[in-house]
C-alpha cells in the first residue's frame, strides 16, 4: 500500500485558502517544495505535508493515513472559497541519490534528499529514511507527530515547517505565544541509546517519568523529553538513553 497521498487543489483562491490555514508562508511555493502542517485551533498537530506548485494548482503530499481526514477539513474550511480539492493521480519518488528531472530538495534537511511527482508507482532509492530522520531529529508523521503533538516541541523551526511572519492561520497565537512568551520545557531531541527498546517505551530519570523513547537506528533515537528531568543516564525498559548535547 502506497504511505502517501497526492492531492491537488486549483482554483483562484488556492494560495489565500492555504495561506490562511497552514503553519508556513505559501509565498515560498515560487522556489520550491514547502513543508507546514495544518493545526487545530487549540495549536495542536493535525497533520504534516509538503506543498508544490503545479502550474495554476498546488500539489499536496500528505501521510495515506491522514489524506482522508485532512481532505474533509479542508473542504469544512472552503466554505464558497473558489477551490477545488480532488485526488491528483500522482504518485511520490524519492531518494538521495542523483535525483531526476522534475525532482525538488526536501525542505526539512539537505540530507533528506528530494521528492518528485509523477505517474510512475511510488518508491525510493532504498535510502534508510529512519536513520537519516534520528541523526537530525526530523519526526516521522504518526510515531513523533501525533494529534497531542506542538509543532514548536516538535522542531518545525528548525525544519523550515513555520513561518512566524506571514500572519494568521489556523492555531497561529498559540504557536506565537509558545515562540515568543514561553520557554520550551519539553520536546524532541536526539539521544544515544545503548540497548533497544520499542517505540513508545517510558523513560525513567532518577526514578521519574522524563519522557518517551521513540524511533531509534544505529544506536540513536529521537525522545519526547521533559528538559528539565533529561539529565545523566536514563532508562527505557532494557534500554540505556542519555541525551545528546
Amino acid at each position: 500500500m502506497p504511505n502517501r497521498r497526492i492531492l491537488r487543489l486549483s482554483g483562484p483562491e488556492t494560495d489565500s485558502f492555504l495561506q490562511g490555514l497552514v503553519t508556513n508562508d505559501i509565498g515560498k511555493l515560487d522556489t520550491g517544495l514547502v513543508y507546514a502542517a495544518i493545526l487545530t485551533p487549540q495549536g495542536k498537530y493535525l497533520a504534516d505535508f509538503f506543498l508544490k506548485r503545479d502550474g495554476d494548482a498546488v500539489l499536496l503530499d500528505v501521510a495515506e493515513d491522514l489524506a482522508d481526514g485532512l481532505a474533509k477539513r479542508l473542504n469544512m474550511y472552503k466554505l464558497r472559497a473558489a477551490v477545488t480539492i480532488e485526488e491528483s493521480g500522482l504518485n511520490l519518488q524519492r531518494g538521495t541519490g542523483p535525483a531526476p528531472e522534475g525532482a525538488l530538495p526536501d525542505p526539512r534537511h539537505q540530507d533528506m534528499g528530494w521528492r518528485a511527482y509523477s505517474t510512475a508507482t511510488e518508491g525510493d532509492d532504498g535510502t534508510d529514511w529512519d536513520a537519516i530522520r534520528v541523526k537530525h531529529c526530523i519526526p516521522e508523521t504518526g510515531i513523533e507527530l501525533t494529534t497531542d503533538s506542538y509543532i514548536l516541541e516538535s522542531g518545525f523551526e528548525l525544519l523550515n515547517g513555520v513561518d512566524f511572519k506571514k500572519g494568521c492561520y489556523v492555531g497561529q497565537e498559540v504557536t506565537a505565544r509558545m515562540k515568543h512568551k514561553t520557554e520550551l520545557r519539553k520536546g524532541l531531541r536526539s539521544v544515544q541509546v545503548t540497548g533497544v527498546a520499542p517505540v513508545g517505551t517510558e523513560i525513567i530519570a532518577g526514578g521519574k517519568a522524563a519522557g518517551t523513547l521513540l524511533t531509534q537506528s544505529n544506536g540513536l533515537g529521537i525522545a519526547y523529553l521533559r528538559l528539565d528531568r533529561a539529565k545523566g543516564d536514563m532508562q527505557a525498559a532494557e534500554a540505556t538513553v542519555t541525551l545528546q548535547t
